[in-house]
């Protein structure tokens, strides 16, 4: 599983190493210089955020907080070169994770990193990937590098049951079962239109058609 993680660090050259190292284990990182950057990517839900308590702009407390206030879920690693003791206290009663104190070695970050992503990856899922998308299923959107993807109740139902039957034939009286319920009475040949809205919307999407059987999805 390819994990996203948020690394909020003003200064460049540390930002840079950090990111260079969590890069080096296979995980994508999206790194931020300043709290005004990081709060306007605090709705795209990565797997952990690592954040740096002095920046530039906005208070790293107030920063946590509204993380936290939006997903509490996610897990936060603070780190700060301040009175440790007083910033461990303060950053844990706000919801943080971990805590790290400067001057610390990559290395021990990576290890933290990897024991909180080892029970992200025990919890369900508040995000599934499916490059370039990623599908949040608490808050029912989906976005992807030119920004959200605008879908309907049925078009969200479909989408999250193909991912959960990847590589599975799935015929139309199944979707059609699944999406519309019992109670339904008409042709099953909605279900091919509410896949071609689907498709339109996000062109990356493999689903494959079977003739006169239904469709599957397939891993991109």
């Amino acid at each position: 599983m390819s994990y996203r993680i948020h690394l909020v660090e003003d200064d460049a050259n540390l930002n840079v190493i950090l990111s260079t190292y969590l890069s080096r284990e296979g995980w994508q990182v999206s790194s931020f210089f300043t709290g005004a950057e990081a709060l306007q990517a605090i709705g795209l839900e990565p797997h952990l955020w690592i954040l740096d308590i002095m920046l530039p702009d906005i208070n790293g407390y107030h920063l946590l907080q509204e993380i936290k206030n939006s997903s509490p879920h996610i897990p936060v690693i603070f780190i700060s070169a301040r009175d440790a003791n007083i910033d461990r206290v303060v950053g844990l009663e706000l919801g943080s994770d971990d805590y790290l104190a400067k001057p610390f070695l990559p290395r021990e970050l990576i290890i933290r990193v990897g024991k909180i992503l080892a029970r992200v990856e025990t919890t369900p899922a508040a995000s599934r990937d499916i490059p370039p998308y990623t599908v949040y299923l608490q808050s029912r959107t989906v976005t992807w590098d030119q920004g959200a993807i605008e879908l309907t109740a049925r078009e969200f139902d479909l989408l999250v049951y193909l991912l959960n039957h990847v590589g599975q034939a799935l015929t139309r009286e199944q979707i059609l079962l699944h999406i519309w319920g019992q109670d339904y009475y008409g042709s099953d040949r909605v279900v091919d239109d509410l896949v071609r809205r689907l498709r339109r919307k996000m062109p990356c999407l493999r689903i494959e058609t079977l003739y006169s059987y239904g469709y599957r999805m397939v891993q991109i």
